[in-house]
């Protein structure tokens, strides 16, 4: 744009009958104001995405469904046998729910993990459980995690009289890790696990040089990060690693780990592929060069939240709109303009695709296709679940704009973000 402006005074003088100096004054005050936008723009170096679309089309994943399904089959009705075994020791039957979760199977044994849990939670404490730290806790998270009702109470009994843990606790190291992840469970005003918390990570760090390397890998790895906040697909990874230097590990509940994490691995593959071609044919990392292109970040995010191959349409929609909004944060960000973002932030609350005239390209095109894809997204969820989704979408709440409110991102991706997020 800047060359433009040294063409001004160049401008051939006719003669007419209003003065034509006025036109030549409009038109260089034109170029200039451009080039004043051009310097406002903010330039970025933002490091190429190292994921490229060539590499992502050629992951060959096709057959692997096809070698492991028979074997699975067979495998898992196994597990499912121990699972459901009722003359199995109780303990040892919520160490196999324990593991099973963690290396990442628990969606396929929902019901039956569901029944184990509701018959326990439905009688009482036997006890073994009340008298083993490591079982009361293991029971407690478990029940937790599945949305029962249990008391932090079941705690008091490894406590003395004085309020303090009982000095037997602190050299427990299977029932310290029990109690440590069972302790990031806690409601809001739950003393006791908020002591169990303390007291448990300053043991454990004591610990961890006294016991073997087996059980100081699982220290460390749970004090880096407890299993509650930890992203569980990555998690199963882990496990089924650590899982398999366990001397009494179950071999059938290790293979089926191991081929169903290469089988969820492979349909995540293919829904990386799918996205990749989409995210391609928006043009958007191409034609809009300050904005970052994560489309990988943006799947893995979403992989994070939702893993189970079943809710594949899940993970497309939030790879989606996640990538779109770290398109729209770059032009909020980097990008544009007070007036434009003004504009183009009225554009996307009202849902009107008359409004961006006065937009740049770059802009256009961006809103563009953040409507054409959450339009599709309505359309597909009309046609397969007979359910509009489109007001919980775009519905906004009308506020001023200001030059705080415009760094927030648009009202309908956040309210994309959480229908996709929540859809079960």
């Amino acid at each position: 744009m800047f060359h433009l402006c040294s063409f001004t005074h160049d401008l051939p003088q006719y003669r007419t009958k209003r003065p034509l100096l006025n036109y030549h004054k409009l038109r260089h005050f034109r170029c200039l104001a451009s080039a004043h936008i051009q310097d406002e723009r903010q330039s970025v170096n933002y490091q190429p995405s190292q994921w490229s679309y060539d590499f992502v089309q050629s992951l060959n994943n096709d057959i692997v469904d096809e070698l492991y399904r028979d074997r699975v089959k067979k495998v898992e009705e196994d597990v499912m046998s121990m699972i459901n075994n009722e003359n199995a020791d109780l303990l040892e039957t919520l160490e196999l729910i324990d593991d099973v979760q963690r290396l990442g199977l628990g969606y396929r044994f929902e019901k039956d993990i569901t029944r184990v849990l509701e018959n326990f939670a439905s009688g009482c404490y036997n006890e073994r459980v009340e008298k083993s730290l490591h079982a009361t806790a293991l029971s407690f998270r478990l029940l937790r995690q599945h949305g029962f009702e249990v008391s932090q109470d079941v705690f008091n009994s490894f406590k003395e009289k004085n309020g303090n843990f009982k000095e037997c606790v602190g050299k427990d190291v299977k029932g310290m890790l029990s109690l440590y992840e069972a302790s990031y469970l806690a409601f809001e005003g739950e003393n006791l696990l908020d002591e169990a918390k303390a007291f448990t990570s300053m043991h454990l760090k004591d610990l961890k040089r006294d016991v073997t390397k087996s059980i100081e890998e699982q220290i460390i790895h749970a004090l880096e990060l407890p299993y509650h906040h930890r992203m569980q697909r990555l998690e199963a990874r882990w496990y089924i690693e650590a899982y398999s230097k366990k001397e009494d590990a179950n071999r059938a509940l290790l293979e089926l780990a191991k081929l169903d994490f290469n089988i969820v691995q492979s349909v995540h593959q293919r829904e990386l592929q799918d996205m990749s071609r989409w995210w391609k044919s928006m043009g958007l990392a191409n034609k809009l060069s300050f904005a970052r292109d994560r489309l990988m970040e943006c799947f893995f995010w979403a992989v994070g939240m939702v893993y189970e191959p079943q809710f594949s349409h899940l993970r497309k929609g939030l790879t989606k709109v996640t990538a779109l909004i770290t398109t729209i944060d770059d032009v909020y960000d980097v990008y544009g303009t007070l007036d434009e973002l003004v504009l183009f932030t009225d554009a996307v609350e009202r849902w009107d695709i008359n409004a961006i005239k006065t937009l740049p390209d770059e802009m256009k095109l961006c809103f563009l296709a953040l409507y054409n894809t959450v339009n599709e997204m309505v359309f597909d969820t009309l046609k397969e679940n007979g359910e509009n989704i489109l007001p919980y979408l775009t519905k906004a709440n009308c506020h001023k704009a200001s030059a705080w409110g415009l760094r927030e991102i648009p009202r309908p991706l956040t309210m994309a973000v959480h229908y996709f997020s929540t859809l079960q």
